[in-house]
C-alpha cells in the first residue's frame, strides 16, 4: 500500500448492508482500495438481522480488516451510519449510551465495536447515494446481495 506523507496508508472503502425482510436474512458487502490499486472484497451474512445492523457490520469488517492504520475515507449508503458515527455517537456516550430522549441506542453492540474499529484509523466518513449508479456502491451492494443467498442456503441446509 501507498504511504501518505505522515506514514499511514490511504485506503478507500465501500459499504453497504441488504436485508431480505426487516427484520430478515441479511448481508453485508464492502470493498477496500489501497492507493497503489490493490483491491480486496468482503461480505458476510446473518440468519435473522435489520439493514441498519448489516450497514454498521459493512463498515465494522471493512475497519476491522485492515491490519495497520490507516488514512481511510469510507463511502456508505446509510444515513444512520454516517450521521450515528460522525454527529450522534458522542453525544450517547456522554448519556451513557442513551439517545438524546434517554432510550437506549439501538445496535448498541456495533455502535460501540464500529467506535472500536474507528479508532484505529483517521476516517472521513463519506455518504454516497444508493442505487444511483456509483460502481462501488454497487459492486458493495452486489456483495451483500450475494452474502444473503450465500447466506440463505446455509440456512435452509441448517433446517
Amino acid at each position: 500500500m501507498s504511504e501518505t506523507e505522515v506514514g499511514k496508508p490511504r485506503v478507500v472503502i465501500a459499504t453497504d448492508g441488504a436485508c431480505k425482510g426487516n427484520p430478515g436474512i441479511g448481508g453485508w458487502g464492502a470493498i477496500l482500495r489501497a492507493a497503489n490499486g490493490q483491491e480486496r472484497e468482503l461480505s458476510g451474512a446473518e440468519a435473522h438481522t435489520t439493514n441498519n445492523r448489516m450497514e454498521l457490520m459493512g463498515a465494522i469488517e471493512a475497519l476491522n480488516a485492515l491490519n495497520k492504520p490507516a488514512k481511510v475515507t469510507l463511502f456508505t449508503d446509510s444515513i444512520y451510519v454516517r450521521d450515528g458515527i460522525t454527529k450522534w455517537v458522542h453525544g450517547w456516550m456522554r448519556n451513557g449510551w442513551r439517545t438524546a430522549d434517554r432510550k437506549p441506542v439501538k445496535n448498541l453492540d456495533l455502535w460501540q465495536a464500529l467506535v472500536e474499529a474507528a479508532a484505529r484509523h483517521d476516517v472521513e466518513w463519506r455518504w454516497v447515494k444508493g442505487h444511483a449508479g456509483d460502481p462501488d456502491n454497487e459492486r458493495a451492494d452486489a456483495l451483500a446481495n450475494a452474502a444473503i443467498r450465500l447466506g440463505a442456503g446455509r440456512v435452509a441446509q441448517a433446517k
